[in-house]
């Protein structure tokens, strides 16, 4: 069984009537033919398919979520001795990209039922020094944009999503990546729209946000061997925009099929007495990159899951502010549920293309264990 299964993915017929794997190996093949390999046509094709997809002003395509964050903050003159308020309950690269700048990552609690950041208790940690909001869409759900914007708005603060897990999903009717000053999402192949390799975006409705990402991404590039800004090699390569634009056409029904294989995880879940399952926000629909639960017995879970052939993951079994990169561990009273979290999150295999047996078989071998 596949945590993610990529491979029966490719077995998939697109509604041009052809496997998706031929249609990517053609895709592969017209970008050896042509040779443009590094912003070639294919990249301007995939950033207008995705700008018009979520309704955005302007998309730029980068290497990597990572770089996309980067290249966000760098947009946003963020630097030493700035603060960055964002989660404490995500992957290193929320905060490692705020360090990388010599800014400060300010964590705030989370929702215990979103595991997204808890709007009510960010305005206590604004200071002087505060310059960006990043809250994470995690597991698939956006954040609370709403109640965070007119926040931001209070304090003149400019606002980045952290998308990674959530794109193709929505808040209050809009796409994630279009609820903030810039939105930001991941390509990484495990996520729900993944190329074979890395790749990530930036979305912005601001033109001369949109215009400053865009330089920042080709090395503070203005015109050819002039670089006004400092910037990064930021750019995704063509052949993975060859890729993406080929699994797009699949992208809105898998989103529906994750939420179906949702539906039938909370149903059979809760018939064997597990209550932990996600709590999707009315505002809110998911497009569940992960599918997380949470238990008492974690490792001894895991375990007898993995003798069944059955892989699980935890996302994620340490809070940022206890790693060691980040100055941890340290005394966080106040990431009293990110911690309850990290301790008990259990994710289960997620994908388009789970069958309902093996959901069966799933849900029966954790039942057997608790």
């Amino acid at each position: 069984m596949e945590f993610i299964d990529l491979k029966a993915q490719q077995e998939q017929i697109l509604p041009n009537g052809r496997k998706l794997k031929e249609v990517i190996s053609d895709n592969i093949q017209n970008v050896l033919d042509h040779g443009r390999y590094i912003l070639g046509p294919e990249v301007e094709e995939l950033e207008l398919i995705l700008k018009n997809f979520t309704g955005a002003k302007y998309c730029i395509a980068t290497a990597s979520g990572t770089d996309a964050l980067l290249i966000a903050l760098m947009a946003l003159n963020i630097s030493n001795g700035d603060e960055v308020i964002t989660t404490p309950f995500s992957f290193i690269s929320t905060s490692e990209v705020i360090e990388l700048l010599g800014a400060k990552p300010v964590f705030v609690d989370i929702d215990p039922n979103t595991y997204n950041i808890n709007p009510n208790k960010i305005e206590e940690v604004i200071s002087t020094k505060t310059k960006a909001i990043l809250p994470v869409s995690l597991y698939g759900q956006p954040a609370n944009f709403i109640e965070i914007n007119l926040l931001a708005k209070k304090y003149n603060l400019p606002v980045i999503e952290d998308a990674a897990q959530s794109f193709g999903s929505t808040h209050n009717g809009k796409f994630s990546c279009t609820l903030s000053t810039i939105g930001t999402t991941s390509f990484f192949p495990s996520k729900p729209f993944g190329c074979y390799g890395d790749g990530g975006a930036c979305f912005t409705n601001n033109n001369d946000l949109a215009a400053k990402i865009r330089k920042i991404s080709r090395h503070g590039q203005e015109e050819r061997y002039i670089h006004s800004d400092l910037g990064i090699n930021g750019r995704i390569d063509t052949l993975q925009a060859a890729i993406l634009l080929a699994k797009f056409p699949l992208f809105k029904q898998e989103i529906i099929s994750r939420q179906n294989s949702a539906e039938i995880y909370n149903k059979k879940l809760k018939k064997i007495g597990i209550n932990s399952i996600p709590t999707i926000s009315q505002l809110n629909t998911s497009v569940y990159a992960q599918y997380t639960i949470q238990v008492d017995n974690r490792k001894e879970i895991q375990s007898h899951l993995k003798k069944l052939g059955i892989p699980t993951a935890v996302h994620y079994p340490t809070i940022l502010p206890d790693q060691p990169a980040l100055g941890g561990p340290q005394v966080h009273c106040k990431f009293t549920e990110a911690t309850r979290a990290s301790k008990r999150v259990l994710s289960l295999p997620m994908h388009p293309y789970l069958s309902q047996d093996n959901q069966e078989f799933i849900v029966n071998s954790i039942s057997k264990i608790i």
